[in-house]
């Protein structure tokens, strides 16, 4: 596992060993950041990295030019990976970690106001949770405007084609694997009423 662009490209990143995290392909990871900054730009964006295990989203995004980011990881072995990672990669500095559900970081994060543009999930698969976390980001409108949310899940877990602002845009097939990525259309459709 390793980081594919920008100023930390080619670094390795630490990985748990025995355990049931998936982390995200190399291909998978590259393809879903062309399609990203395809359509986004990640200069100085602010991201959320729920469900991060490692964190090997969200140090992609800082890596490419992501002012800062916020990785959401409840299991403590795999938060002492993530925190060694960003440490390795210069990012520290430039993130913070919160050891808590994705539920409760979500509803936390909107309490205080916190607005990302754009999110990072990664789910274990088959549970339900991807769903789960874009209806409760699309109800704490912590996603801006014109922003956008990317989702990795397996082909089996169904994900609706819009929850609440954010609508299904794009939808990729790596084997058994599928990025979806939902934008906040808030921006687009404010424009065109003007």
């Amino acid at each position: 596992m390793r980081v594919i662009a920008g100023v930390a490209k080619g670094r390795r990143l630490r990985a748990l060993r025995g355990r049931t995290l998936r982390p995200t392909a190399d291909r998978v990871k590259e393809a879903l950041f062309s399609m990203l900054q395809s359509r986004f730009d990640l200069e100085e964006a602010a991201l959320l990295d729920l469900f991060a295990g490692t964190g090997a989203l969200g140090i992609e995004g800082l890596s490419r030019g992501a002012a800062r980011a916020v990785f959401v990881e409840q299991d403590a072995a795999a938060r002492r990976v993530l925190e060694a990672n960003l440490a390795l990669c210069g990012f520290a500095a430039r993130s913070r970690v919160l050891p808590l559900p994705a539920r409760r970081a979500i509803s936390e994060l909107g309490a205080r106001g916190e607005r990302f543009a754009g999110a990072l999930l990664d789910p274990p698969y088959g549970r339900g949770l991807a769903d789960a976390a874009l209806s409760q980001l699309a109800a704490a409108g912590i996603v801006q405007p014109g922003g956008w949310v990317a989702v990795e899940h397996h082909l089996d877990d169904v994900l609706a084609k819009a929850y609440g602002p954010l609508q299904l845009t794009a939808t990729r097939r790596y084997g058994k694997t599928a990025v979806a990525l939902f934008t906040d259309l808030r921006m687009v459709e404010q424009a065109a009423a003007s």
